[in-house]
């Protein structure tokens, strides 16, 4: 097992500060958890930076309870009420998500709002290079995972309950914006290259106004795989999902192919031999994205969503800085991750002046 494999799988005690009064929480099981039997168990799962992430078991079955941290946070993150809502409506149509059981907006259960999911046991895979398996069956893993994304964008949101769920249009200027207020309310020292990202990203942003749910953070690592098919049976982490632009979601996915070892989290797919491994280049994967979402066109402007993709995910991680900074991060690995800003927001600038030069 990598060491990255081993630091974020699977579950371990309850992180200091994430304590529940176990009481409490089971009393509101047996009264909302279809079949539900005590006594009950709650163990921390290691990986997730932003909602604090539980597993319960109990003998009547294992579940996944999801949180906002506790503490003092910034205005509309950790939404776990809107995790809730699409993945009722996904699971609904049968998209792969586990299935949504109770939301619990009462903060006296817990400490803050809360729901509850079906347990879905299967691999979850945190290095992109899939260590240990056959080229056939990882050539077969991305393309079901590029299969998914592409269903989810396919989706009649406005069929399926989720009119509401966003502002369909002018996504990539909203975004920019909320980004970079997050960014300079959480923000802990100068970063020349993210200044500068905001000042250029407004100006530059291509006329394509595509609306699709999006995911937000469509990653390997946030999916759990069938334990011996090379299938996605769940997709995890929604917290950052609504009605946006498609091609914002899918360039933030191709990262994995154009990020370097940074030092955290997975070093991606850059400098891997991709035909050795069976896994598909950037361009074949792209291919693969079009076809399924008919975009006969392939995708212009790759070095704005780039630019883009690389200035959000610096001011996620900005973030993880500031909650550092007030003592509220979820995550162990928090402040290694604080770090990466600046050669993300770097990498962004580089792809921006990239683009300006086309």
């Amino acid at each position: 097992m990598s060491g990255r494999q081993e630091q974020f799988s699977g579950s371990g005690d309850v992180r200091h500060g994430h304590e529940l009064d176990l009481h409490r929480l089971q009393a509101f099981l047996q009264i909302h958890v279809k079949d539900f039997s005590g006594p009950l168990t709650v163990r921390q799962f290691k990986g997730g930076q932003s909602n604090p992430t539980y597993l319960l078991q109990s003998p009547s079955g294992g579940y996944v309870m999801r949180r906002k941290p506790p503490g003092q946070l910034l205005k509309s993150a950790h939404a776990v009420d809107r995790e809730f809502r699409v993945l009722s409506a996904l699971h609904g149509v049968e998209f792969p998500v586990p299935r949504p059981l109770v939301l619990c907006t009462d903060e006296s259960v817990a400490g803050t709002m809360f729901y509850l999911m079906d347990y879905v046991q299967g691999r979850v895979f945190w290095d992109l290079d899939l260590p240990g398996l056959a080229p056939g069956e990882r050539h077969a893993i991305y393309d079901h995972v590029n299969r998914i994304l592409a269903d989810l964008h396919n989706l009649d949101f406005g069929k399926i309950g989720l009119a509401d769920f966003g502002k369909p249009g002018n996504y990539f200027a909203r975004q920019i914006s909320r980004w970079s207020k997050q960014y300079v309310a959480s923000e802990t020292t100068s970063i020349k290259a993210m200044d500068a990202l905001m000042e250029w990203l407004p100006g530059n942003i291509p006329q394509d106004d595509s609306s699709s749910i999006v995911h937000g953070d469509y990653r390997l690592d946030n999916m759990i795989l069938h334990p011996t098919e090379p299938r996605v049976i769940a997709v995890l982490d929604w917290e950052l999902s609504t009605i946006g632009h498609p091609l914002g979601d899918f360039t933030y996915h191709l990262m994995a192919w154009q990020m370097p070892d940074l030092g955290i989290g997975s070093s991606g797919l850059k400098d891997a031999d991709l035909n050795a491994l069976g896994i598909p280049t950037e361009e074949e994967y792209v291919a693969l994205y079009c076809e399924r979402t008919g975009r006969t066109g392939g995708i212009p402007n790759r070095d704005f969503y780039a630019a883009y993709n690389f200035f959000r995910i610096a001011a996620i991680l900005q973030g993880i800085a500031g909650r550092v900074r007030d003592g509220t991060a979820a995550s162990e690995h928090a402040e290694k991750t604080a770090r990466a800003v600046a050669p993300l927001a770097e990498l962004g600038w580089t792809y921006a002046k990239k683009a300006g030069r086309q």
